[in-house]
């Protein structure tokens, strides 16, 4: 007999791949189960379309099936009229005979009220099955609702003697000096299309010219978002004129051109920054400024994540890297660059 952890994990897997086309939906997966046996899945693929549970039942040949079936949900089903009608009365009308749940949702309209409705109609509700893995899924979306902000995940790249950056003259602008190797950056792609949006400090525009997508992988590209107190970013600038949607969070003004939305805010701090990403439904930031940036939200402690990658070069002098406390949770070998990964408690 398979147990619940393993069709727990399954539902797991399909949760995953509606990524972050669901944002600023959690992900979720759906698994039903006949005497072992299972007749229909599903997950939530699009943000505003049918949630897991409702793919999950509609792919099922026989629905009479469904009153002797076990259904096996990664996050709490839920209870609200949103976008969709609630998943638990879907669950109640079909007579399921139990529901296995990963956990609890901290969605204020849900939280406990999917569950309760479920047994108040006489269902069987098994909960916290795989409960940390299912909450290592929606990292950002429980981040979002219990923090009241998006999950952070900061990025750099340092070499050996721990520069981000050679010293610039003010004529020497536009140009990347590379340190991690060529085989790193469709990762780092990878990385950027998981999260919803993408930020940087007008000084990385200046003196990179950064494009900020995905283009070496499949996926979405995230939004981009540009920290520019005084609007000091060149007007020529690639993601000021390529017609992709980007946001310069600014002190001055309000205002829409083409693409580009600026979006006035208190100031630059990272408290202010991350309250305008929240009230702009952003669940998560891949923040890949300048030292300086990225040191902001180390100090503040403004984050969630850290992938540092260390380059096999030296630059002898430069613009120092930030520094971040703490051992990484795991390191990896990566062409001929080293990975460290560090998580915020």
């Amino acid at each position: 007999m398979i147990s619940d952890e393993q069709y727990m994990q399954r539902a797991i897997d399909l949760a995953l791949l509606g990524g972050v086309a669901v944002a600023p939906n959690p992900m979720v997966g759906a698994v039903i189960v006949h005497r072992d046996r299972i007749i229909g899945e599903g997950y939530h693929q699009v943000y505003g379309g049918p949630h897991a549970e409702v793919n999950a039942v509609n792919s099922v040949a026989d629905r009479s099936l469904l009153a002797e079936s076990t259904i096996y949900v990664t996050l709490e089903p839920c209870a609200h009229f949103g976008k969709t009608p609630p998943c638990a009365d879907l669950l109640i009308q079909e007579n399921f005979k139990r529901v296995v749940i990963g956990t609890i949702d901290p969605f204020a309209e849900v939280a406990g009220k999917g569950i309760e409705r479920l047994q108040e109609a006489g269902i069987e509700v098994t909960t916290d099955v795989l409960r940390d893995r299912c909450l290592e899924v929606n990292k950002r979306f429980f981040t979002f609702h219990q923090k009241k902000r998006p999950y952070v995940f900061l990025k750099w790249a340092q070499t050996r003697d721990g520069f981000i950056d050679l010293a610039r003259d003010e004529h020497e602008t536009g140009v990347i000096h590379w340190i991690s190797s060529p085989e790193t950056q469709p990762l780092v792609h990878h990385w950027r299309s998981l999260e919803q949006a993408i930020l940087v400090g007008w000084k990385t525009v200046l003196n990179d010219d950064p494009s900020l997508t995905v283009r070496e992988v499949k996926g979405r590209n995230p939004l981009r978002i540009v920290v520019d107190s005084q609007l000091k970013a060149p007007i020529e600038a690639t993601l000021l004129n390529d017609n992709r949607p980007t946001v310069i969070l600014n002190t001055l003004k309000n205002e829409e051109t083409g693409a580009v939305r600026y979006v006035k805010i208190p100031s630059v701090s990272t408290k202010d920054i991350l309250q305008a990403l929240a009230e702009l439904n952003i669940l998560s930031v891949i923040v890949e400024g300048g030292s300086k940036t990225l040191q902001h939200f180390i100090v503040d402690q403004h984050w969630d994540e850290a992938h540092v990658i260390v380059g096999d070069t030296r630059f002898g002098s430069g613009t120092k890297a930030p520094v971040i406390s703490g051992l990484p949770r795991k390191t990896i070998a990566f062409s001929s660059d080293r990975i460290y990964e560090y998580r915020r408690v």
